[in-house]
């Protein structure tokens, strides 16, 4: 334990601040997966992250915060590294599919145990990089949370969409620069400023469609 700081009270008042509705069972899944991610970052570097106390604000409070923009389907958090948000979605809409695409295999290893000690079915962990992944179905939401910029986002992940799919984009501050870069095709249809307790920085989530070109 680090000090005195209440983990599962930490979470619990800030899902309501946002008014996620998260179950005992959730908070349950959340914590622990936190407590594996604290545990195999010593030897596997997911984040730099190492406080616990700031974990619960950065990573799950971060991650619940664009759920209610997170449609039922079928969704790829693209660079998933240490499980954020694709392992935090995946537990909080349990009728969805996620599938977690890393390059890199001790995060992929890391995102693996997680599913099974976490039991969560409708995960998927897939080590590869995104241009050499081609899945037998394109994906409904693609998410990314610091992955790259906008425009290498959505180019290196247009082959697994349809012109239905969202890209939601987790960025800090507005990235007025990207966007400039980004593809024709490609149009901003929501940006969001969220507001995510205990994290003093600025968040952004911007969700993007593919337009069709006449």
């Amino acid at each position: 334990m680090t000090g005195m700081v209440d983990h599962a009270g930490q979470l619990a008042r800030g899902a309501q601040q946002m008014d996620v509705a998260l179950s005992a069972g959730q908070a349950e899944q959340l914590l622990a997966y936190m407590a594996l991610l604290n545990k195999w970052n010593k030897a596997y570097n997911l984040t730099a992250v190492r406080d616990p106390d700031e974990m619960v604000s950065r990573h799950l409070l971060d991650s619940l915060s664009i759920l209610p923009f997170v449609a039922d389907g079928r969704w790829l958090d693209v660079g998933s590294g240490g499980g954020m948000p694709g392992v935090i979605l995946a537990i909080m809409r349990p009728d969805s599919q996620f599938t977690l695409l890393d390059s890199n295999g001790k995060k992929t290893r890391f995102l693996t145990q997680v599913k099974l000690e976490l039991g969560l079915d409708n995960l998927q962990v897939v080590n590869s990089r995104v241009e050499a992944f081609t899945p037998e179905q394109a994906f409904d939401g693609i998410v990314s949370r610091a992955f790259s910029s906008l425009a290498d986002f959505t180019s290196l992940t247009r082959h697994l969409s349809t012109s239905d799919t969202h890209w939601l984009a987790m960025k800090g501050l507005y990235p007025e620069s990207e966007l400039q870069a980004l593809a024709d095709d490609f149009t901003v249809i929501t940006s969001e400023e969220l507001a995510v307790p205990g994290c003093q920085a600025s968040r952004h989530l911007l969700i993007l469609r593919r337009t069709a070109q006449g």
